[in-house]
């Protein structure tokens, strides 16, 4: 019998009456350990070993815990801190301790919650008592969990008491991971090749026209390869869904006839506020909703479209116009922040001064960073992306508006979308749409929009009507694929395996 070199090693080394697993066989021959699973397998479908497999529960430290083995768990650093210091006595203050005990940031709350936990003494009014007489819960020269790190380190976790290990991985000292245990007997029909000799075939994975040639192709073994057989996951470079989300975007948007805007993230004061008729007294324009920039004031902002918008804000359009009677000064809309919206854009096309006179009609979008000093929660982030749009023509109505987000959201597989009527200063009628999330069934915000008033208008030169939106990028994403935190996909806390694995929504 003519077997591959890993084949005849492996049943060799092989036992009819122990068993063996694929681990300690394959360091008896010197060999990869997945390879020596593989010839198993094709061994077993030889009918000359046996496989068994069973799942098995392997244990391993974290780097916390690795550091704690070291170092010692903080709890008994305190105590023993504690004791040095006499606070069997008198109370010791806590950062006495934590001094003495070498206690680090979070070590020091770590300490203190599972000093009092076991039982080690009592922490009041910021001071520690070490209590020897009636002792502790735990003997802090024996702890279970202290030696628990060390069994676990020299691969005895199987012998550690339960509720200990579970108290390591709450502590996300320790972590579970379950494995599969495969173990290799010899048959009998493996003993019989044995003893009848068993010849190593050398094994090629391809032929070739040498082998042809030459006619050694009848003396060598074919590799076999199992295309049904587990294999490693290997992940490679993949666009991030939400860039995914924003290049569909920009694609169905350029599909209705929109031209694609551009500017910079960090702008003056005046096109991201002052142009859209907020005025400078506005709570939305403190640093408490968004990021100034301790750098030079802009400079090069057109003379005579400031003093239009000064006049706007002073002393309204038109004749029903009244302004809004607030401070105003030069110095405060030449300020640069990053932007809060990307509607700073929009004013810099509709003014003229980023790609000259525009004429209606006119259709334009961006969809773009923008940053924002909000809470952070499931739906909030301090920066995300907007979908900034706008038309420019003769008379529209909120209608077209509205239409307009039907045909936008039904490229989305979206049909429910709902208008409420809201208050901009900017806009005039006004509202903001809502989705419904296919997984909560909860209502959810995802844009604002408008029909620009003419005190944003008139100073920029339009003499039509414009229509504008803004809409988040983050809330399609989770209408789409059912997210219900956005930070899962986006920033430093997301879930890589999720991103991994997502399906693109077409």
């Amino acid at each position: 019998m003519r077997l591959p070199a890993t084949q005849v090693a492996l049943l060799e080394a092989a036992s009819a009456t122990e068993t063996k697993t694929v681990e300690s066989l394959a360091e008896q021959v010197d060999a990869d350990t997945t390879a020596v699973t593989n010839a198993a397998f094709e061994l077993e479908a030889e009918s000359l070993v046996e496989v068994d497999e069973y799942a098995a529960e392997d244990v391993d430290l974290t780097e916390e815990g690795e550091r704690y083995r070291e170092d010692g768990l903080p709890e008994l650093r305190l105590y023993r801190a504690a004791v040095d210091a006499g606070a069997e006595d008198d109370p010791v203050g806590i950062g006495q301790l934590v001094g003495a005990a070498e206690l680090d940031g979070p070590e020091v709350d770590i300490a203190l919650s599972n000093f009092a936990r076991k039982g080690f003494g009592d922490i009041e009014e910021g001071a520690v008592t070490v209590d020897l007489e009636g002792g502790p819960d735990v003997d802090p020269d024996d702890d279970p969990e202290e030696g628990a790190l060390d069994a676990i380190a020299g691969g005895n976790a199987g012998y550690l008491d339960g509720n200990v290990l579970d108290r390591l991985v709450d502590r996300g000292l320790a972590t579970r991971h379950e494995t599969t245990v495969r173990s290799v007997t010899l048959t009998d029909e493996g003993v019989t090749a044995l003893m009848e000799g068993v010849e190593v075939a050398e094994t090629v994975g391809a032929l070739t026209p040498e082998l042809l040639t030459s006619g050694e192709w009848e003396d060598v073994e074919f590799a076999e390869y199992n295309v049904a057989a587990d294999a490693e996951a290997e992940y490679g470079g993949r666009k991030h869904v939400l860039r995914q989300t924003a290049d569909r975007v920009k694609d169905v948007l350029v599909g209705m006839g929109f031209q694609e805007m551009e500017g910079p993230h960090a702008d003056a004061e005046f096109w991201i506020n002052d142009c859209l008729f907020m005025p400078q007294d506005h709570p939305a324009r403190t640093h408490w909703d968004q990021f100034a920039l301790d750098v030079p004031p802009m400079r090069d902002l057109p003379d005579d479209l400031v003093d239009r918008v000064e006049s706007a804000h002073r002393e309204g359009v038109g004749d029903d116009g009244d302004g809004y009677h607030s401070p105003w000064t030069e110095d405060v809309a030449k300020g640069v922040d990053l932007r809060g919206h990307t509607t700073s854009l929009s004013m810099r096309y509709l003014s003229g001064e980023q790609v000259g006179e525009l004429e209606p009609p006119q259709r334009w979008f961006s969809v773009e960073k923008v940053y924002r000093n909000d809470t952070l929660d499931p739906t909030h982030l301090l920066e995300f992306f907007q979908i900034e749009g706008w038309v420019m023509a003769e008379d529209l109505s909120v209608r077209d508006l509205m239409g307009t987000f039907t045909e936008f959201y039904e490229q989305f597989g979206i049909t429910d979308i709902e208008f409420k009527p809201h208050y901009n200063p900017y806009t005039e009628p006004s509202f903001e749409l809502f989705g419904t999330h296919p997984k909560t069934g909860e209502i959810v915000e995802i844009g604002n929009s408008g029909i620009f008033r003419e005190e944003v208008l008139r100073p920029l030169g339009v003499e039509c009507d414009v229509m504008a939106w803004g809409l988040a990028l983050e809330r399609l994403l989770m209408l789409m694929y059912g997210f219900e935190d956005i930070r899962d996909v986006h920033g430093t806390l997301c879930d890589l395996d999720l991103l991994r694995t997502a399906e693109v929504v077409n």
